[in-house]
Parts: C-alpha cells; sequence; structure tokens
C-alpha cells in the first residue's frame, strides 16, 4: 500500500465485506468528506440514543413525579438496568456492576469503601501514564487520610515514556502497597495491559487492584468476575457512546459486598427501604449500594440507546474489527508516513493493544490542529502524540485512508508550520 491509489483499494475491498457495515447508518455521521478518528475521547451519537433522551423527555412531559415508577423503564431502578447491559461488556455479574456517578467520583468512592491502611501496608501503587485526574483523586485522597502523596503514591515509571512493562508493575508490588490501581489500557499509547496477570499478581501478594476501564471498555472484552479483580471504573462517552459527561460505572467483586460505602447517599439504600426517609442508611445489596445521589436521568437514557445498539452488534465482532482497523491504520503509517517522522508508539502484538493507534511526532500539535482544519478529527496528547481511533461501529477502512491522505498532504505541504496554538484549547 505504498501509494494511496493501492490504499484506496485494498480499503474498498474491506469495507465491501464489513459485516457490520449496517450499522454505520444509525449514527449521525460527520458530512461527507470528513472523517471521525476521535472515538476514543467522545463516541458519535446514535439514532438509538437519541430516541430514547426524546422517549425519556416526553415521559417526563406526560408523568411528570410518576416517571420514576410509570417509566418504561422506570426511573427509579434505570441505574441497575443499565447496569445489567453493562456488565456483559466487563464479564460480571450484573449484582457487581452499577451505573452511577462520574469515573473520577467512582474512584474517589471505590477507595473511601476499600482503602484501608494499616501496620506497614499504606501505599497505593500507580504509574507514570494514568490519566491526570486519576492520579488528582490519589493525591487528594491520600492527603484527606493525612498521608503524604510523595511517600504513599507510588507511580511505576515508564521505559519509554509509552508504555509500561508488566515485569515492572509486578516489582513493585511489594509488602509496602495495600491498593493497586492501574489502566486497562493506556490513553496515550493505547497499550492494553495484561490484566489477567497483574490481577493474579497483587491478588497473590495480599494487594487489593482495581482498574479503570476508560479507554478499553466497549473497545476490549473483559472479564473482572473471572480474573478476580477487587473492583473497576469506567467512563462511558468514549467507545460505549453515551454522550458528553455521561454517567460513568463501577465493579466491586463480591468478596466486598456487604462493605459500608465510604461516602453514603441516599441512592445506595435498599430499595424496598428508600422512602422510608431513615436517618440510618440500610444500604443497597452489592455495587448499588455505591450509588450516592440521584441518578442523571437525562444522561442515562443516551447511554441506554447506545448500549441497545452495542448489543445488537456484539462486542466480539467489534474487537475483530478494531483489530482489523487498526492493523490496518498502522500500516498505512508505516509505508506512508513513516518517512515523515512518524513513529507507531501503540504495540503492534494484538493482546497488547486496545482500539486506537498513537502516532508520535515532534509537531504532533500543530499536525492535529491542521489535520482538524482539512476535516479530519484526530486528538492530541501532549507532549507529541496523534491519537487517530477507528471505532468499529461506525468508522471505514476508507476513512483511514483519507486520514493517512490528509496527514502526507500536510507533510508535504508544511502547512502545519504556519499553525498557531496561541489560543488553542486542544481536547
Amino acid at each position: 500500500m505504498r501509494s494511496s491509489a493501492d490504499s484506496r483499494r485494498r480499503a474498498a475491498a474491506l469495507d465491501a465485506r464489513d459485516p457490520l457495515a449496517s450499522f454505520r447508518d444509525r449514527f449521525f455521521l460527520p458530512p461527507t468528506g470528513h472523517v471521525y478518528l476521535d472515538g476514543n475521547s467522545l463516541g458519535l451519537l446514535s439514532r438509538e440514543a437519541e430516541a430514547a433522551v426524546l422517549r425519556t423527555l416526553d415521559e417526563w412531559k406526560r408523568l411528570g413525579i410518576e416517571g420514576w415508577t410509570a417509566a418504561r423503564p422506570p426511573w427509579f431502578f434505570l441505574a441497575e438496568e443499565l447496569a445489567r447491559l453493562v456488565a456483559p461488556l466487563v464479564g460480571a455479574a450484573a449484582e457487581s456492576v452499577i451505573v452511577t456517578n462520574s469515573t473520577t467520583v467512582n474512584l474517589h468512592q471505590l477507595l473511601a469503601t476499600l482503602y484501608r491502611p494499616h501496620g506497614g501496608r499504606t501505599r497505593i501503587l500507580s504509574d507514570e501514564l494514568a490519566f491526570p485526574s486519576d492520579t488528582y483523586a490519589l493525591t487528594s485522597h491520600l492527603a484527606l487520610r493525612g498521608l503524604d502523596p510523595g511517600t504513599h503514591l507510588l507511580r511505576v515509571a515508564s521505559r519509554d515514556g509509552y508504555v509500561l512493562e508488566e515485569d515492572d508493575l509486578i516489582a513493585a508490588m511489594d509488602d509496602s502497597v495495600h491498593t493497586a490501581i492501574l489502566p486497562g489500557v493506556i490513553y496515550t499509547s493505547g497499550q492494553w495491559l495484561d490484566v489477567p496477570r497483574l490481577t493474579r499478581a497483587a491478588r497473590e501478594r495480599g494487594i487489593l487492584i482495581g482498574w479503570d476501564l476508560s479507554h478499553s471498555i466497549g473497545s476490549v472484552p473483559h472479564a473482572l468476575d473471572e480474573w478476580d479483580a477487587d473492583f473497576a471504573f469506567w467512563c462511558t462517552y468514549k467507545y460505549l457512546n453515551g454522550g458528553p459527561g455521561a454517567t460513568g460505572g463501577l465493579y466491586l467483586n463480591r468478596r466486598h459486598f456487604g462493605r459500608a460505602p465510604g461516602l453514603a447517599g441516599w441512592f445506595g439504600s435498599d430499595k424496598s427501604r428508600q422512602f422510608e426517609m431513615s436517618p440510618h442508611l440500610s444500604p443497597a445489596s452489592g455495587a448499588s449500594a455505591l450509588q450516592i445521589g440521584t441518578p442523571n436521568i437525562l444522561s442515562m437514557a443516551a447511554l441506554d440507546g447506545s448500549l441497545r445498539v452495542f448489543h445488537e452488534a456484539g462486542l466480539d465482532r467489534l474487537r475483530e474489527k478494531s483489530m482489523a482497523l487498526t492493523e490496518f491504520l498502522m500500516d498505512l503509517a508505516d509505508a506512508r508516513l513513516a518517512a515523515h517522522g512518524f513513529a507507531i508508539v501503540t504495540p503492534r502484538e494484538k493482546h497488547r493493544r486496545g482500539g486506537h493507534v498513537a502516532l508520535a511526532h515532534l509537531e504532533a500539535a500543530r499536525i492535529c490542529k491542521a489535520l482538524r482544519q482539512s476535516g479530519v478529527v484526530p486528538d492530541f496528547r501532549p507532549p507529541n502524540i496523534v491519537r487517530l481511533a477507528p471505532v468499529a461501529l461506525y468508522s471505514t477502512f476508507a476513512g483511514c485512508v483519507a486520514a493517512v491522505d490528509a496527514i502526507e498532504h500536510i507533510m508535504q505541504s508544511k502547512s502545519y508550520q504556519s499553525v498557531d496554538l496561541t489560543r488553542e484549547l486542544v481536547t
């Protein structure tokens, strides 16, 4: 695929036999000639998600307060209904999952509930490539406990600044570590960590282990129950297409059921007793107990619609196409972009790769802005990464070619050199 024409012919053949091609028409796509490759930051709106929101608005209009019990599904049980749809995507029983809060709030809740430093076990193990919000949460949580983050937060280094070595993470799991919190997929490079191996290593050492699945849920199959993770948390607005700021989710291993929630709120109540209005909380069973406040019904409605599309397509088929898209994109980058100074920093092996491709280049920020001006939507992650995320539900192989064509043109014309970043908000 040395030429654009060769690339287009290959892409056309792959798109023609794509078994998921019909799902593309169920999304609100960018205008013809534009390519959206930012679904790992914000997934596109599906027609089912739009319809679910409109239905919920109509229920609010017609039913008012009765929507809590008379809507379909009743708003009072919507978090649990969505948990039933999410649970297969993380490989868990429905009672171990709840759709609630935001990603960072769920991390705080899980720490407040499970992190109980004692004796010499006081440290939280993380990594230097973690999404910044996780690090902020860990730092502030330790400070609230009266613990110095400089001492009690252990951030394992990356050898190259892009990926983590599982051996390094395991070596850091010593007797001082109480809890380990790691990313399923690293948000910059797209590396998919060996979650089963790391979970097993932590459990063997008496360490609680939790996973941030924000960049893997909906892209990579999970088996949290089988892997025996202690907890996990995630957002739903990336590959799950739940909409901007959509309600997050969490997983709690059943061995932790019955623990009092660290941050208690009335929606964590046993549903049969919630309206007794007692000053004493009667927690729900399972992960539902970790809910805090009243759920955002309108936001959750969009997720309801999007999850039903997801289940119809099937996660295994989506993963297969995702792997084909990212491999095709890497082949294009090798053939046509390496000469322009781009380096692929996403692992090549399928079992180590999430759903996006990360290209490192010294001028990544300007290149990303130039791409957006040309109708291709990537995203930039400091200091030097262009992320391209072809999403299996609505991306095409032809779109991958168009993106590489655009990058090649930008580099050959040197148009990126005139891009002004002084007032740029990079998303």
